[in-house]
């Protein structure tokens, strides 16, 4: 049986509310990434209610230093500021796999400290996954059957995500040529 489109996570919500101001007119944009995220993690494992939280504070922060920290080196940014966050809330318990989803969702390769077993993918490698599959427009697909990362994607349409990576991309290899962008260096 398909598990229902996963559309509300209140911790995911309350981290955008907090921070609407910074996204700007790239609120929705990031927030539909995040989703598409959560539900192709969603795709290849079930969710118990603590992995939906890991999954709405990774998938929150795992992009959000270009916002938050104005850069586009943002996976140390970013990780710090979930770290941060975690302390805030008192699940520093949590900080070592939220913090491995966050500076591991580039990785080209397979995550090497995989809990998988044969038929779960460990939260790590079906974050780092979620987010090939959402970047390559549903190319990559890891297994997920096509018509789950077509009805993904209906629910939670680009809203030109896509074209803001290639547009920040852009402007970093103007600016700082010399610095490799933060999906070339995992």
């Amino acid at each position: 049986m398909t598990p229902e489109l996963i559309t509300r996570l209140p911790r995911l919500e309350a981290l955008f509310d907090t921070h609407v101001e910074r996204f700007g007119k790239d609120l929705t944009p990031y927030r539909n990434h995040v989703y598409r995220l959560v539900n192709l993690v969603a795709a290849q494992r079930p969710l118990e209610a603590d992995a939906q939280d890991k999954l709405a504070i990774a998938g929150f922060f795992h992009d959000a230093g270009i916002w938050l920290a104005g850069t586009f080196d943002y996976l140390g940014p970013s990780a710090r500021l979930a770290e941060h966050y975690l302390e805030e809330q008192g699940l520093q318990h949590w900080q070592d796999e939220i913090g491995e989803m966050i500076d591991n969702h580039h990785k080209i390769s397979r995550y090497p400290h995989s809990d998988d077993d044969a038929n779960r993918p460990g939260l790590v490698e079906a974050f780092r996954r979620a987010d090939w599959v959402d970047v390559s427009l549903g190319m990559l697909r890891f297994g997920i059957p096509a018509a789950r990362v077509r009805l993904i994607k209906r629910a939670f349409p680009n809203a030109g995500f896509h074209r803001l990576l290639l547009k920040l991309g852009g402007q970093q290899l103007l600016t700082q040529p010399w610095r490799p962008l933060p999906m070339l260096r995992r």
